[in-house]
Protein backbone atom coordinates (compact mmCIF):
# COMPACT_ATOMS: atom_id res chain seq x y z
CA UNK A 1 0.00 0.00 0.00
CA UNK A 2 1.64 3.57 -0.33
CA UNK A 3 1.96 5.79 2.40
CA UNK A 4 -0.13 7.87 3.79
CA UNK A 5 0.53 11.09 5.36
CA UNK A 6 1.93 14.45 4.59
CA UNK A 7 3.44 14.82 1.28
CA UNK A 8 6.63 16.77 3.22
CA UNK A 9 9.07 15.33 5.31
CA UNK A 10 10.47 17.12 7.66
CA UNK A 11 12.31 14.67 9.34
CA UNK A 12 14.79 14.26 6.29
CA UNK A 13 15.04 18.14 6.04
CA UNK A 14 16.11 17.89 10.29
CA UNK A 15 18.82 14.70 8.79
CA UNK A 16 20.49 17.65 6.60
CA UNK A 17 21.65 19.44 9.20
CA UNK A 18 23.14 16.55 11.08
CA UNK A 19 24.71 15.76 7.74
CA UNK A 20 26.63 19.24 6.93
CA UNK A 21 26.99 19.10 10.88
CA UNK A 22 29.38 15.77 9.99
CA UNK A 23 31.03 17.44 6.58
CA UNK A 24 32.23 20.72 8.99
CA UNK A 25 33.23 18.60 12.06
CA UNK A 26 35.55 16.71 9.17
CA UNK A 27 36.89 20.17 8.08
CA UNK A 28 37.58 21.63 11.17
CA UNK A 29 39.33 17.69 12.40
CA UNK A 30 41.50 17.98 9.56
CA UNK A 31 42.32 21.70 9.27
CA UNK A 32 41.63 23.49 12.61
CA UNK A 33 42.62 20.65 15.27
CA UNK A 34 42.17 17.65 16.52
CA UNK A 35 39.74 17.08 19.81
CA UNK A 36 39.21 13.59 21.61
CA UNK A 37 36.18 11.67 21.01
CA UNK A 38 34.36 13.86 18.32
CA UNK A 39 37.44 14.49 15.84
CA UNK A 40 38.04 10.28 15.50
CA UNK A 41 33.98 9.98 14.63
CA UNK A 42 34.21 12.93 12.42
CA UNK A 43 37.58 12.03 10.54
CA UNK A 44 35.78 10.61 7.76
CA UNK A 45 33.37 13.02 7.89
CA UNK A 46 33.15 13.44 3.96
CA UNK A 47 30.39 10.32 4.09
CA UNK A 48 28.00 13.34 4.92
CA UNK A 49 28.29 14.12 0.85
CA UNK A 50 27.67 10.61 0.44
CA UNK A 51 24.34 11.44 2.33
CA UNK A 52 23.41 13.91 0.65
CA UNK A 53 23.37 12.61 -3.30
CA UNK A 54 21.22 9.40 -1.49
CA UNK A 55 19.15 12.05 -0.18
CA UNK A 56 18.77 14.10 -3.42
CA UNK A 57 17.29 11.06 -4.97
CA UNK A 58 15.19 10.42 -2.50
CA UNK A 59 13.21 13.53 -2.31
CA UNK A 60 13.49 13.75 -6.35
CA UNK A 61 11.91 10.39 -6.66
CA UNK A 62 9.09 11.18 -3.66
CA UNK A 63 8.51 14.77 -5.12
CA UNK A 64 7.97 14.08 -8.62
CA UNK A 65 7.26 9.70 -8.55
CA UNK A 66 3.50 10.70 -8.31
CA UNK A 67 3.40 13.92 -11.11
CA UNK A 68 6.38 14.34 -13.30
CA UNK A 69 7.21 17.53 -14.31
CA UNK A 70 8.71 18.72 -18.04
CA UNK A 71 12.38 17.94 -18.20
CA UNK A 72 12.85 22.34 -18.74
CA UNK A 73 10.50 22.86 -15.74
CA UNK A 74 12.55 20.24 -13.97
CA UNK A 75 15.84 21.99 -14.80
CA UNK A 76 14.55 26.02 -13.79
CA UNK A 77 13.59 24.53 -10.59
CA UNK A 78 17.01 22.96 -10.01
CA UNK A 79 18.87 25.51 -11.38
CA UNK A 80 17.25 27.74 -9.30
CA UNK A 81 17.50 25.86 -6.12
CA UNK A 82 21.25 25.39 -6.55
CA UNK A 83 22.88 28.17 -9.12
CA UNK A 84 22.48 31.39 -7.40
CA UNK A 85 24.03 30.39 -3.86
CA UNK A 86 26.74 28.46 -5.67
CA UNK A 87 27.57 31.96 -7.81
CA UNK A 88 27.80 34.30 -4.51
CA UNK A 89 29.46 31.44 -2.45
CA UNK A 90 32.37 30.84 -5.36
CA UNK A 91 32.91 35.11 -5.47
CA UNK A 92 33.07 35.15 -1.95
CA UNK A 93 36.01 32.21 -2.26
CA UNK A 94 37.76 34.34 -4.88
CA UNK A 95 37.76 37.12 -2.81
CA UNK A 96 39.07 35.30 0.45
CA UNK A 97 41.61 34.01 -1.84
CA UNK A 98 43.21 37.46 -2.91
CA UNK A 99 42.75 39.00 0.60
CA UNK A 100 45.04 35.97 1.90
CA UNK A 101 47.00 36.34 -1.24
CA UNK A 102 46.33 32.95 -2.25
CA UNK A 103 46.54 31.49 -5.75
CA UNK A 104 43.43 32.65 -7.81
CA UNK A 105 41.62 29.59 -9.21
CA UNK A 106 39.97 31.70 -11.87
CA UNK A 107 40.02 29.02 -14.90
CA UNK A 108 38.83 26.39 -12.56
CA UNK A 109 36.47 29.12 -11.29
CA UNK A 110 34.55 29.53 -14.81
CA UNK A 111 34.71 25.37 -15.34
CA UNK A 112 32.61 25.49 -11.67
CA UNK A 113 30.35 28.27 -12.94
CA UNK A 114 28.82 26.06 -15.53
CA UNK A 115 29.04 23.29 -12.74
CA UNK A 116 31.50 20.65 -15.06
CA UNK A 117 34.62 21.49 -12.63
CA UNK A 118 34.45 17.88 -10.88
CA UNK A 119 34.70 16.08 -14.30
CA UNK A 120 38.40 17.40 -14.69
CA UNK A 121 41.13 17.32 -12.12
CA UNK A 122 43.04 20.36 -12.67
CA UNK A 123 39.87 22.19 -12.06
CA UNK A 124 37.76 19.89 -9.43
CA UNK A 125 38.08 22.28 -6.69
CA UNK A 126 36.64 25.40 -8.67
CA UNK A 127 36.43 28.60 -6.87
CA UNK A 128 34.70 27.64 -4.26
CA UNK A 129 36.20 23.63 -3.29
CA UNK A 130 32.85 22.66 -1.19
CA UNK A 131 31.01 23.40 -4.60
CA UNK A 132 32.63 20.15 -6.21
CA UNK A 133 29.14 18.47 -4.95
CA UNK A 134 26.82 20.51 -6.93
CA UNK A 135 28.64 19.10 -10.51
CA UNK A 136 28.10 15.81 -9.27
CA UNK A 137 24.26 17.19 -8.60
CA UNK A 138 23.98 18.31 -11.91
CA UNK A 139 24.82 15.09 -13.84
CA UNK A 140 22.78 13.58 -11.37
CA UNK A 141 19.71 16.34 -12.76
CA UNK A 142 20.50 15.33 -16.21
CA UNK A 143 19.83 11.87 -15.03
CA UNK A 144 16.93 12.62 -13.35
CA UNK A 145 14.11 12.89 -15.98
CA UNK A 146 14.48 9.89 -17.89
CA UNK A 147 15.25 8.00 -14.80
CA UNK A 148 12.08 8.33 -13.87
CA UNK A 149 10.11 7.82 -16.82
CA UNK A 150 12.09 4.29 -17.37
CA UNK A 151 11.61 3.20 -13.66
CA UNK A 152 8.13 4.87 -12.64
CA UNK A 153 5.89 2.18 -14.40
CA UNK A 154 8.49 -0.79 -13.96
CA UNK A 155 7.92 -1.18 -9.66
CA UNK A 156 9.44 -4.97 -10.15
CA UNK A 157 12.31 -3.42 -10.83
CA UNK A 158 13.06 -1.32 -8.14
CA UNK A 159 14.40 -3.53 -5.50
CA UNK A 160 16.62 -5.41 -7.86
CA UNK A 161 18.40 -2.16 -9.07
CA UNK A 162 17.97 -0.99 -5.04
CA UNK A 163 20.38 -3.63 -4.38
CA UNK A 164 22.20 -3.79 -7.06
CA UNK A 165 23.36 0.07 -6.26
CA UNK A 166 23.91 -1.10 -3.17
CA UNK A 167 26.61 -3.90 -4.04
CA UNK A 168 28.34 -1.36 -6.53
CA UNK A 169 29.25 1.04 -3.77
CA UNK A 170 31.73 -2.22 -2.33
CA UNK A 171 32.16 -2.88 -6.16
CA UNK A 172 33.83 0.15 -6.97
CA UNK A 173 36.13 0.36 -3.82
CA UNK A 174 37.77 -3.03 -4.91
CA UNK A 175 38.13 -1.63 -8.04
CA UNK A 176 40.40 1.06 -6.32
CA UNK A 177 43.14 -1.95 -6.54
CA UNK A 178 42.99 -1.72 -10.61
CA UNK A 179 43.20 2.00 -10.27
CA UNK A 180 47.05 4.59 -10.52
CA UNK A 181 48.70 4.03 -7.05
CA UNK A 182 48.35 7.98 -7.09
CA UNK A 183 45.96 9.09 -4.14
CA UNK A 184 45.19 11.81 -6.04
CA UNK A 185 43.91 10.47 -8.79
CA UNK A 186 42.51 7.18 -7.28
CA UNK A 187 40.40 9.27 -5.25
CA UNK A 188 39.27 11.33 -8.32
CA UNK A 189 37.63 8.67 -10.03
CA UNK A 190 36.27 7.29 -6.93
CA UNK A 191 35.74 9.86 -4.61
CA UNK A 192 34.75 12.93 -6.90
CA UNK A 193 34.01 11.69 -10.89
CA UNK A 194 29.99 12.13 -11.23
CA UNK A 195 29.50 8.42 -12.42
CA UNK A 196 31.09 7.03 -9.48
CA UNK A 197 28.81 8.86 -7.43
CA UNK A 198 25.91 8.36 -9.52
CA UNK A 199 24.64 4.95 -7.55
CA UNK A 200 24.17 6.29 -4.79
CA UNK A 201 21.72 9.01 -6.17
CA UNK A 202 20.00 6.09 -8.49
CA UNK A 203 20.03 4.65 -4.60
CA UNK A 204 18.10 7.52 -3.45
CA UNK A 205 15.19 7.36 -6.06
CA UNK A 206 14.17 3.69 -6.02
CA UNK A 207 14.35 3.93 -2.11
CA UNK A 208 12.14 7.34 -2.50
CA UNK A 209 10.13 5.47 -4.78
CA UNK A 210 9.37 2.53 -2.99
CA UNK A 211 9.22 4.29 0.54
CA UNK A 212 6.52 6.35 -1.42
CA UNK A 213 4.75 3.94 -3.22
CA UNK A 214 4.84 0.89 -0.07
CA UNK A 215 6.75 -1.83 -2.11
CA UNK A 216 9.56 -2.49 0.49
CA UNK A 217 9.00 -6.15 1.37
CA UNK A 218 8.30 -6.77 5.06
CA UNK A 219 11.45 -7.92 6.07
CA UNK A 220 13.01 -6.28 9.37
CA UNK A 221 16.25 -6.34 7.71
CA UNK A 222 14.79 -3.79 5.14
CA UNK A 223 12.39 -2.27 6.97
CA UNK A 224 14.22 -1.02 10.11
CA UNK A 225 12.63 1.23 12.46
CA UNK A 226 14.35 4.82 12.79
CA UNK A 227 16.77 4.19 16.00
CA UNK A 228 17.80 0.91 14.44
CA UNK A 229 18.89 2.66 10.94
CA UNK A 230 20.34 5.44 12.89
CA UNK A 231 22.59 3.35 15.31
CA UNK A 232 24.16 1.53 12.56
CA UNK A 233 25.11 4.77 10.50
CA UNK A 234 26.83 5.39 13.89
CA UNK A 235 28.34 2.32 14.39
CA UNK A 236 29.86 2.30 11.35
CA UNK A 237 31.98 5.28 11.96
CA UNK A 238 32.55 4.50 14.93
CA UNK A 239 34.85 1.47 12.77
CA UNK A 240 36.40 3.64 11.30
CA UNK A 241 38.53 4.82 13.95
CA UNK A 242 40.33 1.17 14.39
CA UNK A 243 40.33 0.65 10.66
CA UNK A 244 42.04 4.29 10.35
CA UNK A 245 44.80 3.22 13.34
CA UNK A 246 45.45 0.44 11.05
CA UNK A 247 45.41 1.31 7.65
CA UNK A 248 46.61 4.39 5.86
CA UNK A 249 43.95 6.48 3.97
CA UNK A 250 46.30 6.58 0.96
CA UNK A 251 45.75 2.69 0.71
CA UNK A 252 43.20 1.52 -1.95
CA UNK A 253 41.97 -0.53 1.11
CA UNK A 254 41.93 2.58 3.25
CA UNK A 255 38.83 3.71 5.12
CA UNK A 256 38.90 7.11 3.47
CA UNK A 257 36.97 5.48 -0.43
CA UNK A 258 35.29 2.79 1.96
CA UNK A 259 33.02 5.77 4.15
CA UNK A 260 32.28 7.13 0.96
CA UNK A 261 31.57 4.13 -1.09
CA UNK A 262 30.39 1.99 1.28
CA UNK A 263 27.68 4.23 3.55
CA UNK A 264 24.96 4.79 0.92
CA UNK A 265 22.83 1.63 1.77
CA UNK A 266 22.78 3.03 5.40
CA UNK A 267 21.47 6.33 4.53
CA UNK A 268 19.08 5.12 2.26
CA UNK A 269 17.92 3.03 5.10
CA UNK A 270 17.78 5.83 7.64
CA UNK A 271 16.01 7.99 5.33
CA UNK A 272 13.86 5.44 4.15
CA UNK A 273 13.13 4.80 8.03
CA UNK A 274 12.39 8.78 8.78
CA UNK A 275 9.98 9.20 5.93
CA UNK A 276 8.00 6.04 7.29
CA UNK A 277 7.49 7.85 10.52
CA UNK A 278 6.36 11.08 8.62
CA UNK A 279 4.21 9.87 6.83
CA UNK A 280 2.72 7.80 9.53
CA UNK A 281 2.44 11.22 11.04
CA UNK A 282 4.38 11.07 13.82
CA UNK A 283 7.87 12.61 12.85
CA UNK A 284 10.47 12.67 16.22
CA UNK A 285 10.53 16.48 17.22
CA UNK A 286 14.73 15.97 17.23
CA UNK A 287 14.35 16.11 13.83
CA UNK A 288 11.38 17.68 12.91
CA UNK A 289 10.52 20.87 15.46
CA UNK A 290 10.53 24.06 14.18
CA UNK A 291 14.87 24.54 15.48
CA UNK A 292 15.76 21.00 13.48
CA UNK A 293 13.87 22.08 10.14
CA UNK A 294 15.26 26.13 10.46
CA UNK A 295 18.76 24.59 10.61
CA UNK A 296 18.47 21.74 7.62
CA UNK A 297 16.76 25.03 5.58
CA UNK A 298 20.35 26.31 6.15
CA UNK A 299 22.50 23.73 5.70
CA UNK A 300 23.08 24.47 1.64
CA UNK A 301 24.93 27.54 2.55
CA UNK A 302 26.65 26.17 5.92
CA UNK A 303 28.07 23.49 3.22
CA UNK A 304 28.93 26.22 0.50
CA UNK A 305 30.29 28.78 3.20
CA UNK A 306 32.18 27.23 6.17
CA UNK A 307 35.43 26.35 4.09
CA UNK A 308 35.99 29.33 3.38
CA UNK A 309 35.97 31.10 7.08
CA UNK A 310 38.35 28.39 8.15
CA UNK A 311 40.82 28.62 4.83
CA UNK A 312 40.64 32.65 5.87
CA UNK A 313 41.05 31.97 10.18
CA UNK A 314 44.23 29.86 9.14
CA UNK A 315 45.71 32.40 6.53
CA UNK A 316 45.70 34.87 8.99
CA UNK A 317 45.60 32.95 12.55
CA UNK A 318 47.38 29.93 12.14
CA UNK A 319 46.48 26.63 13.87
CA UNK A 320 45.50 26.94 17.49
CA UNK A 321 47.06 25.20 20.24
CA UNK A 322 45.62 22.18 21.13
CA UNK A 323 42.89 21.95 23.71
CA UNK A 324 40.47 24.71 24.81
CA UNK A 325 41.97 27.33 22.22
CA UNK A 326 41.06 24.75 19.44
CA UNK A 327 37.64 24.03 21.32
CA UNK A 328 37.23 27.74 21.37
CA UNK A 329 38.40 28.18 17.17
CA UNK A 330 35.99 25.14 16.79
CA UNK A 331 33.08 27.18 18.16
CA UNK A 332 33.95 30.12 16.76
CA UNK A 333 34.06 29.30 13.50
CA UNK A 334 31.21 26.59 13.29
CA UNK A 335 28.94 28.93 14.91
CA UNK A 336 30.11 32.11 13.00
CA UNK A 337 29.42 29.89 9.43
CA UNK A 338 26.05 28.83 10.90
CA UNK A 339 24.92 32.21 11.63
CA UNK A 340 26.17 33.58 8.40
CA UNK A 341 24.52 30.61 6.37
CA UNK A 342 21.18 31.66 8.23
CA UNK A 343 21.40 34.96 6.61
CA UNK A 344 22.51 33.66 3.65
CA UNK A 345 19.27 31.47 3.24
CA UNK A 346 17.16 34.16 4.25
CA UNK A 347 18.29 36.93 2.13
CA UNK A 348 19.73 35.28 -0.76
CA UNK A 349 18.94 31.87 -1.38
CA UNK A 350 14.89 31.56 -0.75
CA UNK A 351 14.68 35.06 -2.15
CA UNK A 352 16.59 34.19 -5.51
CA UNK A 353 15.01 30.79 -5.63
CA UNK A 354 11.19 32.29 -5.44
CA UNK A 355 12.63 34.14 -8.55
CA UNK A 356 14.17 32.03 -10.67
CA UNK A 357 11.34 29.79 -10.28
CA UNK A 358 8.22 31.69 -11.40
CA UNK A 359 5.11 30.23 -11.28
CA UNK A 360 4.48 27.00 -13.03
CA UNK A 361 1.85 26.86 -15.73
CA UNK A 362 -0.47 24.59 -17.24
CA UNK A 363 -0.30 21.08 -16.64
CA UNK A 364 3.08 21.11 -15.00
CA UNK A 365 1.39 23.38 -11.71
CA UNK A 366 0.85 21.30 -9.40
CA UNK A 367 -2.94 20.71 -9.31
CA UNK A 368 -4.92 22.00 -6.43
CA UNK A 369 -5.12 20.43 -2.97
CA UNK A 370 -8.50 18.22 -3.31
CA UNK A 371 -11.19 19.54 -0.62
CA UNK A 372 -10.47 17.24 1.88
CA UNK A 373 -6.86 18.04 2.17
CA UNK A 374 -7.60 21.61 2.21
CA UNK A 375 -9.57 21.19 5.82
CA UNK A 376 -7.21 18.94 6.98
CA UNK A 377 -4.83 21.79 6.50
CA UNK A 378 -7.64 24.77 8.25
CA UNK A 379 -8.56 22.20 11.20
CA UNK A 380 -5.02 21.92 11.59
CA UNK A 381 -4.75 25.71 11.99
CA UNK A 382 -7.24 25.48 14.51
CA UNK A 383 -5.56 23.12 16.58
CA UNK A 384 -8.10 19.99 16.41
CA UNK A 385 -6.66 16.73 15.11
CA UNK A 386 -7.44 14.80 12.04
CA UNK A 387 -6.66 12.02 9.91
CA UNK A 388 -3.73 13.17 7.37
CA UNK A 389 -4.10 13.33 4.04
CA UNK A 390 -2.70 10.75 1.09
CA UNK A 391 0.89 11.66 0.35
CA UNK A 392 0.52 10.89 -3.37
CA UNK A 393 -1.15 14.59 -3.55
CA UNK A 394 0.90 16.76 -4.68
CA UNK A 395 2.53 19.12 -3.52
CA UNK A 396 1.61 22.94 -3.84
CA UNK A 397 5.25 23.37 -4.67
CA UNK A 398 8.40 20.82 -4.91
CA UNK A 399 10.14 19.81 -1.56
CA UNK A 400 12.97 22.15 -0.53
CA UNK A 401 15.04 19.30 1.01
CA UNK A 402 17.69 19.23 -1.94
Amino acid sequence: MPTTGPSRLPSLTGLRFWAALLVVLYHLSRKVGELPLLSPLAWYGRSGVTFFFVLSGFVLAWTYGASPARPWVFARRRFARIWPLHVLTTALSLGADAAIGAVLPVAAALWSLALVHPWALPTLYGGNPASWSLGAEAWFYLLFPPLLRLLAPRRRAWLPLAALCAVLGPVLWAAGALLPADPTVRGWLLDYLPPARTPQFVLGVVTGLAVRHGVLPRVRLLRPGLLPAAAAVLLFHVLLVPWHAAVPDSSWYGPYSASQLLSAPLFAALLAAAARRDAAGAPPRLLAGRTAVRLGEWSYAWYLVHEIGVRCWLAVQGRPAPGAATLGVWLLLAGGSLVAAGALYRWVERPCERLLRGAPRGRDAAAPLPPRAVRVVRQRRRGRTVDQPSADQPSVEPSRLT
